[in-house]
């Protein structure tokens, strides 16, 4: 096809407004459009790919110049002729770039790479994070940036496999944290799934590491399940001269079966002494997300002992919202290491028993020497029942058991 019809710059700047031409072709695909962009023209260049008409863009005059308008298009040609589309091309160009500049403007603000390890994790907590308690949510992402991200967390996640992620648990091992490798394996399987839903990666490299790891080793709390021992502890408790607050705690907590943090936050407006009745919020209990906000309250049936317990430290703690005020701020609850430190005051070892040993000792006694069903004494752990049927007592009046640990 002819090319270089237009014979010269010269001849595109004598060009009046009002011309009556729309475009002046220089052969070969390549034309000036005339008045395109206020008082500029623009280069355009039309060629055939895949069977389909296209046209490219390629500056206006006079700012591209017909020398340069040329060269353009003879690269255009020759892509083309490469089976390359141009228009395609610089699409591709334009998105590498502006990729480049967001990945640039990401690291300036300390953000993570598009599509590393890290940027999927935080998108994916950031979905789930709404489902989990906040205490929950915080130990979960803590772990990723205290244990993963640091050395993973900036490669693309596509490319990750097995041996990187055994690296990264086995460092979690040598500090002799089994428990918090086996939580990250989980954690990292997960984001890994998320990964592959969003078309991020293709296969999970997490999904095998099971038997790499070392067994969790599966540790109770503390408790003191001999009767003998259990008389010893409580007859220590009645002699403790501590403060009010605290002995009256110590006093409270074989009685009820409550977590540490479920007893010391206790305020006063959910009791109910004349009923002999505790109820403790949702929020409080020790649930998923979507239990604390809309879930049912926990009941306690206070024993006539645990009412006059609680009406003897009245008078003292009343004027505060919590039954178990702090010593030093009456508008906060007392420390959570109270019970524990009034525990060695007496004597009591940690490895022998704890605040939330009271729980298991519950459990355990009332299993073995007492004959309750377990999934009554369940019930009132706030754990889950899994047979409503066994809330029934067995035939013979004894239940199996003798399990004692925290679930």
């Amino acid at each position: 096809m002819p090319r270089n019809l237009i014979t010269s710059d010269k001849a595109l700047r004598s060009i009046k407004p009002g011309d009556p031409r729309r475009r002046i072709s220089d052969g070969d695909g390549l034309y000036l459009l005339l008045f395109v962009n206020g008082g500029a023209h623009g280069w355009r260049f039309d060629y055939t790919f895949a069977g389909r008409r296209k046209t490219l863009s390629l500056g206006t005059y006079p700012t591209v110049g017909l020398g340069l308008a040329r060269s353009k298009a003879q690269e255009a040609r020759k892509r083309v002729a490469e089976g390359v589309d141009p228009s395609a091309a610089r699409k591709a160009l334009r998105a590498a770039q502006e990729a480049a500049n967001e990945a640039k403007a990401r690291e300036g603000a300390g953000l993570p790479k598009i599509d590393s390890f890290e940027h999927v994790a935080r998108e994916w907590f950031a979905l789930r994070r709404a489902e989990w308690a906040d205490l929950y949510a915080s130990k979960v992402i803590a772990r990723l940036e205290a244990n993963v991200f640091p050395y993973i967390g900036g490669r693309p996640i596509a490319e990750i496999g097995p041996a990187e992620l055994v690296a990264v648990l086995r460092r979690i091992e040598e500090r002799g944290v089994i428990e918090t490798a086996h939580r990250v394996h989980v954690s990292i399987g997960q984001v890994f799934r998320y990964a592959i839903a969003t078309g991020r990666a293709l296969s999970n490299p997490a999904r095998d590491l099971k038997d790499v790891l070392k067994k969790a080793v599966v540790r109770h709390f503390p408790a003191i399940t001999d009767p003998k021992r259990l008389g010893e502890l409580l007859r220590a408790i009645d002699g403790y001269r501590g403060t009010p607050v605290v002995r009256t705690a110590l006093r409270l907590a074989p009685l009820v079966f409550v977590r540490p943090g479920e007893l010391r936050k206790a305020r006063w407006e959910e009791f109910d002494l004349d009923a002999g009745m505790w109820t403790v919020p949702a929020v409080r209990m020790k649930r998923k997300r979507e239990a604390k906000l809309n879930g049912e309250p926990h009941l306690v049936p206070l024993a006539r002992q645990a009412v006059e317990i609680l009406q003897d430290l009245q008078p003292l703690t009343g004027g505060s919202p919590y039954v178990f005020r702090g010593e030093r701020h009456h508008d906060r609850p007392m420390s959570d290491a109270a019970v524990n430190a009034a525990l060695r005051a007496m004597d009591f070892s940690g490895e022998e028993v704890t605040g939330h040993g009271f729980r298991a000792t519950a459990r355990t006694i009332m299993v073995e020497q007492l004959g309750i069903p377990e999934a009554v004494i369940e019930a009132q752990l706030a754990h889950a029942v899994k047979d409503a049927f066994a809330l029934v007592p067995p035939q013979g009046g004894r239940s199996s058991g003798g399990r004692h640990g925290e679930r």
